[in-house]
Order: structure tokens, then sequence, then C-alpha cells
């Protein structure tokens, strides 16, 4: 979440009264060898946690930082840009109940796959989206996703979304993770104030995600 947005929301909820709520954990450890694990990034990484956790299969979320080239980032580093990171979450899932392209269908509605220079409210390449491929399979399916999303003819313009080998993946901040969970009001003001939702149904109609 950009800053100058954060100083808005902290005045806003001030006045709102900001109620938190304790959340489940959703980073347990994976089962080795039976897991998969995916990465996305679509702008703020609160935003991209609710649609995968709501999926029958999906074990874990992280939000975290990667893409850059400086080791264990904090929030404040990445956020005001120059890390080369990008805020993203972590999917740890069972490949026996989830696939990979179910995946890429639930973050495609989830993100604005036009915008080259930020996600919704957020501006700076920490926000743009990137699908970050842990195999070879996952690289292919990711890129025949996307072609087949632009040639499908729902957009005018070209479909700017990333595809790069996943690198060192660093978790965020405790207070990042779950947010929408232990931070509920706070989660949805920002949420409406960056216009996230309204964005997404002009995309996407009534095949939106919504968090």
């Amino acid at each position: 979440m950009s800053q100058r947005l954060w100083g808005l929301l902290i005045a806003i909820l001030i006045l709102l009264g900001g109620a938190a709520v304790a959340g489940n954990s959703n980073n347990t450890a994976p089962a080795a060898g039976k897991l998969a694990t995916a990465t996305f990034a679509g702008g703020c990484f609160w935003c991209m946690e609710p649609p995968f956790d709501e999926l029958d299969g999906v074990q874990s979320t992280t939000s975290g930082y990667t893409g850059g080239n400086r080791a264990n980032p904090t929030y404040e580093q990445v956020s005001a840009g120059g890390t080369g990171h990008v805020e993203a979450v972590r999917v740890v899932y069972d490949p026996t109940k989830l696939s990979y392209e179910q995946l890429l269908n639930v973050y495609w509605h989830n993100i604005d796959p036009l915008d080259a220079s930020g996600a919704f409210c957020d501006r700076g390449n920490q926000y743009h989206s990137v699908i970050f491929y842990h195999t070879v399979e996952q690289k292919h399916l990711a890129k025949a996703s996307k072609k087949q999303l632009a040639a499908s003819g729902r957009f005018e313009k070209p479909i700017v979304t990333q595809i790069v080998a996943a690198g060192t993946f660093y978790p965020a901040e405790t207070y990042h993770q779950n947010y929408y969970q232990k931070n509920p009001i706070r989660y949805k003001t920002y949420r409406f104030l960056c216009g996230r939702d309204k964005r997404l149904q002009i995309l996407w109609g009534d095949q939106a995600g919504t968090g």
C-alpha cells in the first residue's frame, strides 16, 4: 500500500474507530513432497491473499517481497521504490485438489493486467503485476494463459503483466500477514479508497474478484 494512502487511511480510521479482530494464521509449513508453490504480484498484497485463501486446496498464503536485489527488505524500503522488489503473495497449494490453471484464472480476475506503472491507487513498479513461475510447466501455462487472454478480445490495450522466474521470496512483516482478517475495517476502507473493486468490475464484470 502506498505511503500517501496510508496517511489518509489513518485520518479516516480515527473517525471510524478502527476495530481489529484476530484471524487464523495462514502460514503453516507445507508438507514435503505433496504441495506446490505459486507466486503472484498484483498490487497491494493485502488484497491478493483473500481470493486464494478461499480456494479449496490452498494451504497457505504469505505476503512478501520478491523480484528485487535487496536482501531482507523492509516494507518502508519496498514501498519507497528502488529495491526492485514487488509486493507479492506466495500460495502453497495441493495440486491434487487445485490446478495451476485455476490459480491463474483467479489471479487474472483480481488484477488490472493493463497497468504497467502500478496497481489501482498504488503507483510505482513495486506494485505492478507479475507472475513468478517456479517450474517450466508453470512458465508454459502462464504464457499460454496470458496469450489466451490477449486473444480473447476483452481488452483493447495490451496485457502488460510480466512472467518471470521466481527468485528469493522475503516474507513481509508479521502485521501484514492475514491483514484482511486481523483488521477488517481498515482493510475494507483501504480497498474502497483505492478503487480496487470498482476497477475490477469495469475490467471483468461479473467475473471480477472481490476481497
